[in-house]
């Protein structure tokens, strides 16, 4: 017999999300130091996007898979999500730590490939279990939760090289070596990231299959089944995904455009920096995290006052998503036109507002309106969503549309990135269904 869902207090939702702190703190240094080390190994500007490609590329793969399969996992002790959870952190961990130790591009791009899959072993399965542990009326809540937790994981990882830097770490290097800041800023995500996964292990409870004998039978069909089903999933998701896998698309496109290019991007534009040997680069792209860190502390807070409303009120996610999405674009376009680098803190204090809706309000749609018995698969699913842009970036689409529509320069990227993420916002428009709609 199934156990009926209760209503969990704050700390309840707080432990079992606690894993995504560690989970962050991989996915801010990738995104916020990776293009350094790429540039730090003498990676051209436009070759950047495409040494980014072998992740997304293995995420397309990973996260239905995973997903399906954590979905047919069930162990009394260990759980169904948990063991997922476990062999992501391990993984995760070891590709962390060795990433800023690579001596060739081709080196930081594995390292960066296997960081990427091994997160989002771990990841998916987080998003299922809030849809597995809370009804209903606490999704909207719940993904909020985790969303206060990311961004104080974006905050803290995004200053940590910055951090080690004013701890008296060397933030230069011969050419073609990664400063120690960095080395130790991804060190100390390895050890967050591996321990924050494991709290939540030894902290969280998973409920067991709600039809144990249907549950063993679904299981016992094989893998090739598995597969066949995917296919099917995919071929009959639900209209809901599809029109916010629209939204999801130009959202991600636009946070790939800025993880891949905000590096070279502002310290180029903003402090005139391009030697990456140089301590006026390296002082540069601290300063890059520090403000990539902005948007991290400005989602945080944005999704504890979420946490609080959507704990009291109903909301309209769909609208808050359209002009939260809005608002990060404006954020994106303003880093064009600022004369001084504290305005950037401005500019990625409105990114941080769409960030903290785009890790809570799709998902608290697509949870309200797919199987719940095929949670795991469906948002494995809905990550392509989230991988298919990243590719299409990665294989030229940014430098294409930057350079043809706005020009050369590389600071373009930011304008590209505002406009697609406002272009996401209208398309919250097009979702008709009152029950995704509305909490």
């Amino acid at each position: 017999m199934a156990q009926a869902k209760k209503e969990l207090n704050f700390w309840q939702i707080w432990n079992m999300s606690f894993g995504f702190l560690g989970i962050q703190f991989g996915f801010a240094l990738q995104g916020g130091f990776m293009s350094r080390i790429f540039q730090t190994l003498g990676a051209d500007k436009d070759a950047i996007p495409f040494l980014w490609i072998a992740a997304p590329l293995t995420g397309l793969l990973v996260q239905p898979i995973v997903g399906y399969l954590s979905d047919h996992t069930w162990h009394p002790k260990f759980g169904r999500r948990k063991p997922f959870f476990f062999v992501g952190a391990v993984l995760s961990t070891f590709a962390l730590f060795l990433a800023p130790y690579s001596s060739a591009l081709w080196m930081a791009a594995g390292a960066l490939w296997i960081l990427d899959a091994s997160i989002n072993i771990s990841m998916e399965p987080f998003r299922a279990l809030v849809a597995d542990k809370l009804p209903d009326s606490q999704r909207s809540y719940g993904f909020v939760v985790q969303t206060l937790i990311i961004g104080i994981g974006t905050w803290v990882a995004s200053n940590l090289p910055w951090f080690m830097t004013q701890l008296g770490v060397p933030n230069t290097a011969p050419a073609g070596v990664v400063p120690d800041s960095v080395k130790y800023a991804f060190g100390i995500g390895a050890f967050v990231l591996f321990s924050s996964i494991l709290y939540t292990i030894l902290k969280t409870e998973e409920y067991p299959p709600e039809d144990m004998e249907e549950f063993e039978a679904e299981k016992n069909k094989g893998f090739f089944h598995g597969f066949k089903e995917i296919l099917q999933n995919i071929s009959n998701m639900p209209a809901v995904m599809k029109q916010l896998g629209l939204v999801q698309f130009f959202s991600w496109f636009a946070f790939f455009t800025m993880w891949s290019f905000a590096t070279p991007a502002i310290t180029e534009h903003i402090f005139g920096a391009t030697d990456t040997s140089s301590a006026a680069y390296n002082n540069a792209a601290d300063s890059v995290g520090n403000y990539l860190g902005t948007y991290g502390l400005v989602s945080m807070i944005y999704a504890l006052v979420l946490a609080f409303f959507t704990s009291k009120y109903k909301i309209n996610r769909k609208l808050l998503h359209l002009a939260s999405l809005i608002a990060g674009g404006l954020g994106f376009i303003l880093i064009y036109f600022i004369q001084e680098p504290w305005m950037l803190h401005i500019c990625f204090s409105l990114v941080g507002i769409a960030w903290a809706s785009i890790l809570s309000m799709p998902y608290a749609m697509l949870s309200s309106s797919v199987d719940p018995k095929k949670m795991g698969v469906f948002m494995g699913i809905f990550n392509m969503f989230i991988v298919i842009p990243q590719i299409v970036a990665a294989l030229g689409g940014i430098n294409f549309l930057y350079k043809t529509i706005f020009g050369e320069e590389v600071i373009n990227t930011m304008l590209l990135a505002g406009t697609l993420l406002i272009i996401a916002g209208l398309c919250n428009l097009l979702i008709r269904d009152k029950k995704a709609s509305h909490d």
